[in-house]
């Protein structure tokens, strides 16, 4: 690498809008010079999840704001920006409009080169950032309707290796803190909640235990946490409690034995070639610390380097959207042109057949 490139980076695909300015070195060092993002938070909460239509609108009242503060806390502007990136998919459509059509209106004015990047892709190259990690590594990727276990070989070349054949993980969280009475979002609530709990109360299901596939699956978990409330009702703060504990415990052993299959098949298939083995967690998971330590601990067991990007790198935002451009813009991809489009669905490893299981979601995977 022999040249530095700065990138302003919009990102938009769900209930945050957010704008950041990331600069990469020439030696592949990374600076963040500015990161701006606003949460829609209370604004869905009462819903007990997002509104596609309250954050589209939202987005589009935020934004240009939010990219003026982003420019204005990185002491420069957009004439002395290399590229302007934008999340381009997956996420909601109304949302992912916003944010590219404001890219392309900067692109134009500026004449500055357009980057239409992947969600995704952001989320698996943000440790190259926070880490300086090499290529090849493994990645659980657990964000939004998505949870999977991707391998990581370079810039732009990904392979799925497992992934959920029903609901992902971050949607089972927020059912079974739906369905238990607690706040939006899910994931801390029920982390929250099981604190005071006994994860040894309630036999939950261990789903795919034993399946040599490298897939996930939780719809049965989130159908029997529903049977344990019906069968316990009505439910006592204590119940509550020692359900999701009983709850946290399953995903942690799910992920635990899912995840360490994906560990061994990388050790078999890149032990010459790869001394530092790596595994990065990326999303709404990484938050939480009893799977953290399970993992953490799961790799300390392979002799795996355990990599989660800080809290705020790991849920959404344009910090690494405007990395993952600004490594495609140094590595020679090409820029994306005015007619770039939205893409609602869009798979990091566009060769993976969908995986579509008992819990049917149709061409999701």
């Amino acid at each position: 690498m022999d040249t530095s490139t700065c990138i302003l980076g919009i990102e938009t695909s769900c209930d945050e809008s957010a704008a950041a300015v990331v600069r990469l070195n020439a030696d592949g060092s990374g600076d963040i010079l500015s990161d701006v993002v606003f949460s829609q938070l209370d604004e869905h909460a009462e819903f007990g999840g997002v509104v596609p239509e309250i954050a589209a609108r939202a987005h589009v009242e935020k934004i240009d704001g939010l990219i003026d503060k982003a420019l204005q806390e990185s002491g420069t502007d957009l004439a002395h920006i290399d590229a302007v990136a934008a999340t381009s998919g997956p996420g909601l459509i109304g949302g992912l409009m916003v944010g590219l059509m404001t890219a392309k209106a900067l692109s134009a004015a500026a004449d500055k080169p357009l980057y239409a990047i992947n969600h995704l892709e952001g989320h698996a190259l943000t440790a190259r950032l926070t880490d300086r990690l090499e290529f090849p590594y493994l990645l659980l990727l657990v964000s939004g309707g998505h949870t999977q276990m991707v391998l990581v070989r370079g810039v732009g070349d990904y392979a799925r290796w497992g992934t959920t054949i029903d609901d992902a993980l971050g949607e089972a969280f927020d059912k079974t803190a739906k369905l238990l009475g607690l706040a939006y979002p899910g994931g801390p609530a029920v982390e929250q909640a099981a604190k005071a709990g006994d994860g040894d109360r309630f036999a939950l299901p261990r789903p795919l235990r034993g399946d040599k596939r490298l897939d996930f699956s939780f719809s049965g978990l989130k159908t029997a946490v529903r049977q344990t409330a019906q069968a316990t009702a009505p439910v006592s703060d204590q119940d509550i409690a020692d359900i999701c504990a009983s709850f946290q415990t399953a995903i942690t052993d799910t992920l635990r034995e899912r995840v360490e299959r994906s560990l061994k098949r990388f050790v078999n298939e890149y032990a010459d070639t790869c001394k530092d083995p790596a595994l990065v967690v990326a999303g709404g998971v990484a938050a939480n610390r009893i799977i953290r330590q399970a993992l953490e601990d799961l790799c300390d067991k392979n002799g795996f380097r355990f990599v989660a990007p800080p809290q705020n790198l790991c849920t959404d935002n344009a910090v690494m959207i405007a990395w993952a451009a600004a490594e495609r813009r140094i590595c020679g991809f090409a820029a994306d042109g005015l007619d770039a489009a939205p893409r609602p669905r869009w798979p990091l490893d566009e060769h993976s057949a969908s995986v579509v299981g008992h819990g049917k979601r149709g061409a999701k995977a």
